[in-house]
């Protein structure tokens, strides 16, 4: 039996290769999917990642039905479900693809002692990241808390080749199998600006990057108005491609691809932290910085999740979170950023908020970069260093193509202008009639006031213990 989770594809799929391979002469493997009800109704799902995994689940049995099987689908709690189904068909072993989160963490280990009192064998592949997490360390065997360490290690590990898609997948076609989920099913709506998912798409969207944008990647990828990035971060979160597969295809001595293979890394490396240091889930990696007294939700935070703060660019990032589920990835930097340090807003609140929303909402990677923004976390950005919002849509939205086409009531504001529009003249906010405070809100807060209001904060509120237990381990 092959029990997937975050893994939906055939390409590159160390689990089903292996569960092929134990399944007799015949080679019949069940795939089974189950719909945990835990993860439906968590308050972190978000509607968009629920439409990407109805895609997704619909082309995998798809794949799975041209080659000879189907996907067994079941509902309920997996600790329950996978035994039962193991027992239904006589399983003597299940494979499955490795996860970091503190709920999968508990959820697997409870489903193996489970299996393990039936006398089924269960083993555990790498089909989710490059590296799987803790295998990436130090000479000494320790866990790395700085990423070039880690970068440098990670890139001398073999990888391996990627393995394809077999041809052929029997499956065991009495077992009973709910229906599909659609988003009907799980009662949400359509967003039509949420990308389609499974591993169809995925190979289009990788296809396409390698084709259009991958060898410009390094110049390209942060300015806002420019399709030059992947997409592939919903891809590679449900498993409809691999990793590896995607370092595979990537010539390093080439700028652009050197640096998405970076990124791969980054994604590594903040599994490996939340895998071994869980806590970071819900506090400070950085056990100085724990005791900072942060603001909660109220009209500022509402404004920021609103895309109505003042600032176009920032309102430009969280409008298009609204309207598509994902946001651009200098667009997640700038927006934290304003919360985190001109707002003083608990990054916990924003790193919610983002999972509520995103396609790709990740537990490990999400919370690397919000850490990161608040200056709290491994390689985080200083908290003395602030975004200015202004410089940034300047710099990353030189023609404001970005706020334009997600802050529209802004459209008619001359460049001069449109990342600083409360500066235009009141003759000139008539002639293009965009008045501010009516037509697009004044700014909340005045940036330069509030950044010297941050550094005052974490100034007076940063402990500076003798010793830290994150203290930068080097090779």
């Amino acid at each position: 039996m092959l029990w997937l989770r975050r893994d939906l594809r055939l390409a590159d799929h160390p689990a089903l290769a292996a569960a092929l391979d134990a399944g007799g002469p015949d080679h019949r493997v069940v795939p089974l999917f189950v719909l945990d009800p835990t993860l439906l109704r968590s308050r972190r799902m978000s509607p968009a990642r629920l439409s990407y995994l109805c895609d997704a689940l619909a082309d995998l049995d798809g794949s799975l039905r041209s080659r000879g099987g189907r996907l067994v689908l079941r509902e309920g709690d997996p600790t329950a479900v996978v035994p039962a189904v193991a027992a239904e068909i006589k399983a003597t072993q299940v494979h499955l693809s490795g996860d970091v989160s503190p709920y999968a963490q508990r959820r697997d280990a409870a489903v193996r002692r489970k299996l393990a009192a039936d006398g089924v064998a269960v083993t555990l592949h790498n089909s989710t990241f490059v590296q799987p997490p803790g295998r990436v360390c130090s000479g000494s065997g320790e866990m790395y808390r700085v990423f070039s360490p880690f970068q440098r290690a990670w890139a001398r590990l073999p990888v391996g080749t990627p393995l394809p898609a077999p041809d052929r997948i029997p499956g065991h076609g009495s077992l009973r199998s709910e229906r599909l989920p659609t988003l009907r099913s799980l009662g949400v709506d359509l967003n039509a600006g949420v990308i389609r998912g499974g591993e169809t798409h995925a190979q289009q969207r990788l296809e396409a990057f390698l084709d259009e944008w991958s060898e410009r990647y390094h110049e390209a990828r942060n300015h806002l108005g420019e399709p030059a990035t992947s997409r592939l971060s919903a891809d590679l979160h449900y498993g409809c491609v691999s990793p590896r597969a995607i370092l595979a295809e990537l010539d390093r001595r080439k700028p652009g691809h050197k640096a998405f293979a970076t990124e791969l890394a980054w994604r590594d490396f903040y599994a490996h932290v939340l895998h071994a240091w869980p806590e970071v889930r819900t506090s400070e990696f950085n056990a100085a910085l724990r005791t900072l007294p942060w603001l909660g939700e109220g009209e500022a935070f509402t404004a920021w999740t609103r895309g109505r703060t003042g600032y176009p660019v920032v309102d430009a990032g969280m409008r298009q979170l609204l309207a598509e589920g994902w946001m651009h990835n200098r667009a997640r930097m700038i927006t934290a950023s304003f919360l985190c340090k001109d707002l003083l807003i608990d990054w916990r609140l924003g790193e919610t908020h983002f999972l509520r929303h995103l396609v790709d909402g990740d537990p490990a990677s999400n919370n690397g970069g919000w850490q990161w923004a608040a200056g709290t976390g491994t390689d985080a950005q200083p908290y003395f260093r602030i975004f200015n919002p202004v410089l940034q849509g300047q710099k990353f939205d030189r023609d404001g193509a970005y706020v334009r086409r997600y802050v529209p009531e802004l459209r008619p504001v001359e460049d001069k202008w449109l990342h600083s529009p409360w500066q235009m003249p009141e003759d000139v906010q008539r002639e293009v009639g965009v008045r501010i405070g009516r037509d697009y809100p004044a700014p909340i807060v005045d940036h330069a006031e509030a950044r010297q209001r941050a550094l005052d904060w974490f100034d007076e509120h940063s402990q500076r213990p003798t010793a830290s237990p994150h203290e930068d381990s080097r090779d």
